[in-house]
């Protein structure tokens, strides 16, 4: 998946929440993308508007994959 696949996931999950609770409920719902989610591809997921977080698989299995992955925001510093 892309993070643009990620961000409309996150989008469509945010405007199903907004229908059937509120605008206000949707806008502070965290809302965290699952697929897969590598050190590679982690910072630009993240950079999406509708994704708060990230659940990671089978990229936690691999310790050092997961240290990178966990380290994500030090790239975008």
């Amino acid at each position: 998946a892309t993070p643009e696949d990620a961000q409309e996931v996150c989008a469509a999950i945010r405007e199903e929440i907004e229908q059937i609770g509120s605008s206000e409920i949707a806008s502070n719902m965290r809302i965290l993308y699952g697929g897969s989610v590598k050190s590679a591809n982690v910072v630009e997921i993240m950079k999406q508007a509708d994704v708060d977080g990230a659940l990671i698989g089978g990229a936690s299995l691999d310790p050092e994959e997961l240290a990178r992955i966990v380290k994500f925001h030090a790239v975008t510093e």
